[in-house]
């Protein structure tokens, strides 16, 4: 029998991307934000969860992808990292998806730079690919250009 693992999905700029739901604190709709002057380009700011102060990263930033378009509100994907809890912007939640070993491959060749060191790798569903996002890399909260820098 086939190894499963549960994701919990979501989309940015139309792709899908998947965390390990075990990673996961909760999900939540947009929430009002506090700047932080003088962040990472990748932070847009503080949340206040129920008294727990939450770093916001923009995974648009992150992936280097277009920015959200204006007036478009961001969904909280809270998950654990090692530095605590960590709030990942995305445009809109997916399913809870189940997915077998057998259908993970590396990430592909066509993704470049900072983008491909944050992508473990992808899962092939019936209907599209899911990229898998490395938790603890996407919540550095060194600068994409930091990054991209340092992985050459």
């Amino acid at each position: 029998m086939a190894q499963t693992s549960q994701f919990c999905t979501f989309y940015l700029d139309k792709l899908l991307f998947g965390v390990e739901l075990k990673g996961v604190q909760e999900v939540i709709r947009s929430l009002d934000m506090t700047k932080v002057p003088l962040a990472p380009e990748v932070v847009s700011g503080l949340i206040n969860l129920r008294g727990q102060i939450v770093t916001a990263v923009d995974l648009r930033t992150r992936l280097a992808l277009v920015p959200r378009p204006a007036g478009a509100l961001a969904v909280n994907v809270v998950v654990r990292s090692d530095d605590g809890a960590v709030s990942l912007l995305v445009d809109e939640i997916g399913d809870v998806v189940e997915v077998e070993e057998n259908t993970f491959e590396p990430p592909p060749e066509t993704l470049r730079g900072s983008v491909r060191e944050v992508i473990l790798g992808v899962h092939k569903l019936d209907d599209r690919l899911m990229h898998v996002l490395d938790i603890e890399k996407a919540c550095q909260m060194a600068d994409v250009k930091e990054i991209a820098t340092a992985g050459r």
